[in-house]
């Protein structure tokens, strides 16, 4: 593939010397003689690498400080720095400012190449990596401000820079493997690995090679030895997900291996010792699974050190708005689009649905609507444009399909349909909270709660 390299140097026979090695592989090349001249061509068109000189005669700014420039509003551009003047200290302080690598002049063709070849590629298995995680949500945030996720929050905040092992539990879809891998990014283990096994995907006849691995000749006499998850964890963190679906055989292993921090692969008499953090999570009620005997009680209490509780969507309605514009915005920026803006209607449809699927449920629904959603990409999205999972349990006033029943009543009665559907849809909104909705409304609770009696809104009324 041909890329698009600035070469900076106020040398003319140095830059053609450069141009002409790089089209030689099949590059294609720029030239600037200056820093003015770097600066507009990097604003013209963001190349994909800049080679540029330290020592830029008669320039108004030195090839340093335009290092600076290009990391400041290009980061992800690779710039590798030339000088004939070279030294370690200046080589040292051109690293320190961002730059991927250094090159004393005179330099070999050969030499050359290699580092813009290596530039190039680690500049593209970053983009790769943003662009998964954005795919992915990243490491991820606990979006919100309700109080069940500040609880959350805080719960990282003490437990991560301990070595406790903690069970998450909550419903599925709710983020529970978000919160395990903020845990580990906020560790000491953050630089080691962070590994996870989904218990409710593998079959249990494979369990135990998937955590403890085997040992060479198991299926076969040349079969390989396979590196199971604890070891691949060695020095970082091991989420066992869905840990409510191991089977009990297994659960027992575990915990001596958690005991110990030693086990024996699959076909194998070699203790192997490890260093790792295990980290629980599940949407089942683990008492009642011990109480069933589905579920060892001395695995429990070594897995639930510290207990973190994960709420449903519903739970936390007040959330929904700032979410669903986080979820459109990182679904347009993976699909390379503008994001939509979501209209209050389409967000108090939203904030009344109950989410079963929860945050990631919600997360689907962005990513639906950013393609599906009908009129102009510029046009809010409205609630009538919505799933029709969601729309079926709107209420009337948000899709206003009453327009023709309106109209043929006289105004008192037309207020009141009016009156009654806007409030029952806001207190949909807030869950059944009277006092939230009063003061989103701008009623006191009293008249608020005589208003919907009066309409004939029958809440449970909650405060």
């Amino acid at each position: 593939m041909a890329h698009d390299i600035l070469i900076v140097d106020d040398e003319a026979d140095i830059r053609a010397l450069i141009a002409g090695i790089l089209e030689d592989e099949g590059h294609n090349t720029r030239e600037a003689a200056n820093s003015d001249e770097a600066l507009e061509g990097i604003r013209a068109r963001r190349p994909n690498l800049v080679i540029q000189d330290i020592w830029l005669q008669g320039s108004r700014l030195d090839g340093l400080e335009v290092l600076d420039a290009v990391k400041r509003d290009h980061p992800e551009v690779p710039v590798v720095m030339i000088s004939g003047h070279g030294n370690i200290e200046t080589a040292v302080q051109a690293i320190k400012q961002g730059a991927y690598d250094f090159i004393e002049k005179p330099f070999k063709a050969d030499r050359l190449l290699l580092v813009v070849e290596r530039a190039i590629e680690a500049a593209r298995l970053r983009r790769e990596n943003e662009e998964l995680k954005l795919r992915s949500g990243s490491a991820g945030e606990l979006v919100g401000g309700a109080l069940g996720i500040m609880q959350v929050r805080q719960a990282i905040d003490k437990v991560a820079p301990t070595n406790s092992r903690v069970l998450i539990t909550g419903p599925a879809g709710s983020g529970k493997e978000i919160v395990a891998r903020q845990i580990h990014a906020r560790s000491r283990r953050a630089e080691g690995p962070f590994v996870v096994l989904n218990c409710a995907a593998m079959h249990p006849d494979r369990m135990e090679m998937e955590l403890f691995g085997t040992e060479h000749g198991l299926d076969g006499l040349d079969s390989p030895r396979k590196i199971g998850t604890f070891e691949q964890a060695h020095g970082g963190t091991l989420l066992l997900d869905e840990v409510a679906d191991m089977p009990l055989e297994t659960q027992g292993k575990i915990v001596r291996v958690l005991q110990d921090q030693m086990f024996e692969r699959v076909g194998g008499g070699k203790r192997v010792e490890v260093d790792v953090r295990v980290i629980a999570s599940t949407n089942r009620d683990l008492q009642s699974e011990m109480n069933a005997g589905h579920f060892r009680e001395d695995l429990f209490y070594r897995l639930n050190v510290v207990p973190v509780k994960m709420p449903a969507l519903r739970d936390r309605r007040e959330d929904i708005p700032v979410l669903a514009r986080h979820f459109m915005t990182l679904a347009a920026a993976a699909a390379g689009v503008q994001p939509r803006l979501v209209g209050e209607d389409a967000l108090a449809a939203l904030q009344a649905y109950d989410w079963p699927g929860n945050v990631r449920q919600l997360r689907n629904v962005m990513d639906w609507l950013l393609i599906m959603a009908p009129g102009d990409a510029r046009e809010p999205i409205r609630a009538d444009m919505l799933p029709g999972e969601i729309g079926a349990i709107t209420p009337a006033v948000l899709r206003w399909d009453k327009s023709s029943e309106i109209m043929t009543l006289p105004l008192r009665e037309a207020r009141e349909l009016f009156e009654r559907e806007y409030l029952l849809a806001q207190v949909n909104r807030f869950a059944g909270n009277i006092s939230r909705t009063a003061a989103f409304v701008g009623m006191e609770r009293s008249a608020l709660h005589r208003k919907l009696k009066l309409l004939g809104v029958n809440t449970d009324e909650k405060k």
